[in-house]
């Protein structure tokens, strides 16, 4: 059989951009960072929430786990790392934040640690994996947890996604019997111990999962160890009824995974494919993100981020696919399509779909293209948000979350002379959400009794203040909700 031609790049875009970024930056005099200024514009009525990003281009500043505002203001920004999957979930009834940190592989997938925090922003738990996993750079790895997962269940576990190297016989599709692929496989992890209580192969399912049917063409440069062909790409998993739902790009299908590792049924986005019969409008590929709601024996609801595109074709519009799944006569229903028609976006990859709650909003983060856009409950684009150039500046995922924080770190205050007796001054609170003004005051020495000066109301991620007629050299802000303080900064001198 001659060798598969290669169909479509499953890469990210995380570490070639084709394209230069020249997105505006916002620096700061009272903390070193230089996150992109995102540009939100609103068409209509908004649930309320953070925006959680996690940016990644080809300019080193930037690229961390990013909080911002519905007014574009800066709220929190971690440390300069690659990160994916920032948002806040529930772990044991409380809000964190947990997100993915570690090395993303030009293949398309990454290795790296899950952190989750508290509302300090101290780190609580770390997530690590550990298994007979081989690299394609040979090299060891602290974790092997995979970029694309890392969802926290009502069981308190963390399910995860992760790429092994594995030989295996490629003869049917055009290969060698000595070639190299990708095991996709998941894990769950209990967050508490860190110890795998369940975990699952594709390479075990061949014949549910027949790697001939796969979408991604095997390509003369790929089933080398360093250059292994990803027949799977697995990106999303979550639980459902007796076991799981995972979704694979490369197969355009979310398949549902009993307990005992079963391959119950495929939901394919080709009709005529799969064990649905699907209408005209459900048809989706090269997805990501696939999640259950309203479970009953009879039937489901699946949302879906439906790309529709890769690197190397671009098809048709990208999309927010909502589906009713009926169970019982095996036929699936199209619920809901969202897309913006003033801004049609062609995400080649990456990307998410959040169902917000009883409002039935909708948030899509179109993972290459950086934007992510609010739908209303009728489909409605009522916010756009954009941090970066198209095809410059990607991020993994994109959510809204509602979030309350006081971190355990002191605010940060800068002070600038500007006569004998005048400073302008500089204050902010990295990741503090509660505080809405500041109060000023000053003392003899750094260890003297500070005498209040003014106040001033919050602005943004950092506000100014002018204050003339000092007496001293010594000037502290305090952050305050009304006459309340929350945190106090040092005592600086200028």
């Amino acid at each position: 059989m001659a060798r598969r031609f290669f169909a479509a790049c499953s890469a990210l875009l995380l570490t070639t951009q084709v394209a230069a970024d020249n997105f505006p930056f916002t620096g700061y005099r009272t903390a070193n960072y230089l996150p992109p200024q995102i540009k939100i514009t609103k068409s209509g009525k908004t649930d309320p929430g953070y925006l959680f990003i996690g940016p990644r281009g080809n300019q080193a500043h930037g690229t961390a786990a990013l909080i911002y505002d519905e007014d574009g203001n800066l709220v929190y920004e971690g440390p300069e790392e690659v990160t994916a999957n920032f948002r806040v979930q529930k772990l044991f009834n409380e809000d964190v934040i947990t997100f993915w940190a570690g090395n993303m592989m030009d293949l398309g997938f990454g290795y790296g640690t899950v952190h989750i925090l508290d509302n300090t922003y101290r780190e609580i738990y770390t997530v690590t994996l550990q298994d007979n996993f081989v690299s394609p750079d040979g090299l060891p790895r602290d974790s092997y947890i995979d970029l694309h997962e890392s969802h926290v269940t009502d069981r308190n576990t963390l399910l995860v996604t992760a790429y092994n190297v594995t030989q295996h016989d490629l003869t049917s599709i055009g290969g060698k019997p000595d070639d190299y692929m990708l095991d996709g496989m998941f894990f769950e992890i209990d967050i508490a111990t860190n110890e795998i209580v369940y975990q699952w192969s594709a390479l075990d399912h061949l014949a549910d999962i027949p790697i001939e049917v796969s979408k991604q063409g095997l390509g003369e440069e790929y089933g080398t160890p360093d250059m292994p062909w990803d027949a799977y790409h697995i990106n999303s998993v979550e639980l459902m009824n007796d076991g799981y739902i995972i979704s694979l790009r490369h197969y355009w299908s979310g398949f549902y995974v009993h307990n005992n590792g079963t391959v119950m049924w495929r939901l394919s986005g080709e009709p005529n494919v799969g064990d649905f019969e699907i209408d005209d409008n459900a048809a989706f590929s090269w997805q990501h993100d696939i999640r259950v709601y309203d479970q009953t024996e009879q039937g489901l609801v699946v949302s879906l981020f439906n790309n529709a595109n890769t690197p190397t074709d671009t098809v048709d519009a990208t999309t927010g696919l909502s589906l009713n799944v009926d169970l019982v006569n095996r036929k699936v229903s199209t619920l809901r399509t969202l897309k913006d028609s003033q801004d049609v976006i062609h995400s080649v990859s990456q990307g998410s779909y959040q169902l917000l709650g009883e409002s039935s909003h909708v948030v899509l983060g179109y993972g290459s293209i950086a934007r992510v856009k609010e739908f209303d409950a009728n489909n409605n684009e009522v916010m756009t948000a954009q941090f970066g150039d198209d095809n410059a500046v990607a991020s993994y995922r994109g959510f809204k979350c509602q979030w309350k924080a006081t971190p355990f770190w002191a605010p940060a205050v800068a002070i600038i002379r500007t006569a004998s007796d005048s400073a302008t001054m500089f204050m902010s609170w990295n990741g503090a959400t509660e505080y809405d003004n500041w109060a000023v005051y000053s003392a003899s020495s750094a260890d003297g009794e500070p005498t209040f000066v003014t106040s001033v109301k919050r602005d943004g991620f950092e506000t100014k203040l002018h204050v003339t007629g000092m007496r001293t050299n010594w000037l502290q802000v305090v952050a305050r909700k009304g006459n309340i303080p929350l945190g106090t900064s040092v005592m600086a001198y200028y």
